[in-house]
């Protein structure tokens, strides 16, 4: 636990909104200039999908990794560090020559920037030890991750029609700079009482599970489903499936602790973190393309025509927050699960793209409840868990975020790619990918209702008293009146 003046808390929560801006920020920005890019590398459909992927599949994969060792080693060492590399990352991106050395640089991005949002999220678990103030400060990191990740199809817009592609990586580098010099002056070092040991083979498994699905899912439309390249994809997915179950509960200090699962909070708000942001990563991929391609605007306007979806996920963000604080994440969770799914449905069944005001609409649900996701996903991570262990419970919530951007990327994309491939029209192939995105919805709609209530909070109880008797938790949730 760190201890602190209110001005200090201040700060370490500025400064780790900061990390979180340019993290959350670097994908959706990029999402509006992929029509340029594919233009300028000449890149396919399935390129596309790997200049977003192989960001967010690396960030997935080191999350745990990243929040485990900060937790051993001493935060702010490991927050120093994802600074320095992800900025560095973000330079080398505006200097790639071609698609593919974008792709490796979008990695380095990702190795500094899954030493960021966990690492960030752990201090301010250890800052804020009272559970309203506590909730209230995720609220406040739920607004700029929602804002972040909203408002960059504008953002990057401007700098798109403004300055070209490669502009929308300088961004991060005044923010990453700025950030690294308050860190060293405010942020104070901080480290689990009891430390945790490296697990290399439950990396290792992460890693080839993750890289395996994803890898399986974009190339699958160029290759096939029953070829031999994704079949093994799919051998080699399942293998480290059953290795992670059969493995991590043997050792002492695994890399994934299989019984945080034992809370139903915790195992409910990985799901919906994982729909969550897979709903947003294909709505994202989705209605950048069809604005540019289909419809013809620029990347600015393109920008402008979200801007009512970056909005309200703007006003939503922190008054979700205050609701977990002195309601508990039910009814936030409802609302988001409802709006999600509207929206969703509007562009399935009503074909909302091709209707401006519908189309609005669908924006405007759709921010609506993914500001309204965010903190009580967040809030709901790290409620119960042991503050020694709040590092690697916050990492596994923000792996699963990542994933799940992973994922609605890959899904989205083969689904387009191969609706294209077979002769249709972009809203013909794009039909069943706004289906997938409505099922995204229930999913955060049935599993945020059916885990946030009296028993699940049992289940979360006794998880805690399981992983660390002797200790406090690091409750963060207010009894639910919802």
């Amino acid at each position: 636990m760190i201890e602190s003046s209110p001005r200090q808390r201040t700060l370490v929560l500025a400064i780790c909104c900061m990390s979180l801006l340019i993290v959350s920020l670097d994908n959706t920005v990029l999402n509006v200039a992929l029509p340029s890019m594919r233009r300028d590398l000449d890149a396919s459909v399935a390129g596309l999908q790997w200049s977003i992927d192989s960001y967010t599949l690396v960030l997935a994969s080191l999350l745990m990794l990243a929040g485990s060792t900060a937790d051993r080693i001493g935060r702010r060492k490991v927050f120093v560090a994802g600074l320095v590399l992800f900025t560095l990352g973000s330079l080398l991106c505006s200097l790639a020559p071609s698609l593919d050395w974008l792709i490796v640089f979008r990695m380095v991005q990702a190795v500094g920037g899954a030493m960021l949002n966990p690492v960030a999220m752990s201090i301010i678990t250890n800052t804020f030890t009272e559970p309203a103030a506590r909730a209230r400060a995720i609220g406040v990191w739920g607004a700029v991750a929602g804002v972040s990740m909203a408002a960059g199809p504008l953002i990057g817009g401007v700098m798109v029609d403004s300055v070209g592609w490669r502009s929308i990586f300088w961004l991060n580098l005044p923010i990453g700079v700025a950030a690294l010099v308050l860190t060293l002056r405010h942020i104070p070092e901080s480290r689990a009482a009891r430390p945790r040991r490296p697990d290399p083979v439950g990396q290792v498994l992460v890693m080839a599970l993750l890289g395996s699905v994803t890898y399986g899912i974009i190339e699958a439309p160029a290759v096939g489903w029953g070829s031999p390249l994704i079949v093994g994809c799919g051998v080699v997915a399942v293998a480290s499936l059953v290795g992670l179950l059969v493995y991590e509960p043997r050792r002492e200090e695994p890399l994934v602790d299989l019984r945080f699962f034992r809370s139903a909070p915790f195992s409910g708000a990985t799901v919906i973190a994982v729909s969550a942001f897979a709903g947003l990563s294909g709505f994202l991929f989705l209605n950048t393309l069809y604005l540019q391609d289909v419809r013809g605007l620029g990347a600015l306007e393109a920008g402008l025509y979200m801007l009512p979806m970056a909005t309200l996920t703007f006003l939503f963000a922190p008054l979700s927050g205050r609701l977990v604080a002195t309601r508990g994440p039910r009814l936030p969770l409802l609302v988001a699960g409802v709006t999600m799914s509207a929206s969703g449905l509007l562009f399935a069944v009503f074909e909302a793209e091709t209707s401006t005001p519908l189309l609005f609409a669908g924006y405007m649900l759709f921010g609506l409840g993914f500001g309204m996701v965010n903190a009580p996903v967040t809030n709901t991570a790290v409620s119960g868990m042991p503050r020694s262990q709040a590092g690697v419970a916050a990492a596994i919530a923000s792996t699963s975020r990542q994933t799940g951007g992973t994922l609605g990327v890959a899904v989205v994309g083969s689904v387009l790619a191969s609706g294209m491939g077979h002769g249709s029209d972009f809203a013909e192939a794009t039909g069943p990918a706004w289906w997938i995105i409505t099922a995204c919805g229930l999913i955060v709609l049935v599993v945020g209702a059916a885990t946030s209530g009296p028993w699940a909070r049992s289940t979360a109880a006794r998880t805690a008293r399981t992983l660390d008797p002797a200790a406090a938790p690091a409750r963060a949730d207010a009894p639910d009146r919802a």
